[in-house]
């Protein structure tokens, strides 16, 4: 299971005169907390590299209105290329989990872009290669982890990102430390938790109950604080205390 990829970000991997080139063809433009970005199903084709901040990319479910989220997106990220390249509706909605900053691209100007540097459009086929392969690899974890294995899994991945990344690692520094947080903590709500793991909120709750009675976390507010990684990484692996 992975939202975050281990791949360098689109934007990272250019080269500076191609990175100048492609914000060249777009604008800059700016997205409050819970901003929706992008829409499933709308029939827009433009493209956004993120500038700063994160965002979820979720689909619908059969639930109706539940949602599985599938990825993370943050700073360098290339999103809505799939409907750049075909004719079909937006196969997720991006909404941002804080203030974000992204180029928006129009997609005629980014086929173009692509046509004229072959180097470019291989880094998108194999960005497109990886999602795609993330994606059958959640599907298999919904089908074959328990809640508290993919939650575990989630928590570790989450935790143990770029500081960059969309959590907070402990600090110590200060006279203030001893409020601190002791191990990294992953900013999400519980529903936001559960529709990354394709679970209920209620089943998300039963399992960090689960972990906080084995002193495996602490919970707050939007906040999972991670006190013992080594036991939550077993878990994960599907070892059960």
């Amino acid at each position: 299971m992975g939202l975050l990829g281990d791949e360098l970000a689109f934007a990272h991997a250019l080269t500076a005169p191609e990175r100048e080139s492609v914000m060249a063809l777009g604008s800059r433009r700016s997205y409050p907390a819970d901003g929706r970005l992008l829409t499933e199903g709308d029939r827009s084709t433009h493209v956004m590299i993120m500038i700063s901040g994160w965002v979820t990319v979720s689909v619908s479910t059969d639930r109706g209105a539940t949602r599985l989220i599938l990825g993370l997106r943050g700073p360098g990220e290339l999103l809505g290329e799939m409907a750049a390249l075909d004719p079909h509706p937006r196969s997720a909605t991006v909404r941002a989990l804080g203030p974000v900053d992204a180029q928006v691209i129009p997609g005629d100007a980014f086929r173009r872009f692509l046509a004229l540097q072959p180097r470019v459009s291989g880094l998108v086929i194999r960005q497109l290669t990886f999602r795609l392969r993330s994606a059958d690899q959640e599907r298999s974890a919904l089908a074959s982890l328990t809640v508290l294995q993919r939650l575990a899994s989630r928590l570790t991945e989450l935790s143990s990102a770029a500081p960059s990344g969309p959590y907070a690692p402990a600090s110590r520094a200060g006279p203030a430390h001893r409020t601190r947080p002791a191990g990294p903590v992953v900013h999400l709500a519980q529903d936001e938790l559960a529709a990354t793991v394709g679970a209920t909120r209620e089943a998300v709750a039963k399992a960090l109950r689960l972990l906080r009675t084995q002193n495996v976390v602490r919970t707050g507010n939007r906040m999972v604080e991670i006190l013992d990684p080594g036991l939550l990484a077993l878990l994960a692996d599907g070892h059960q205390e």
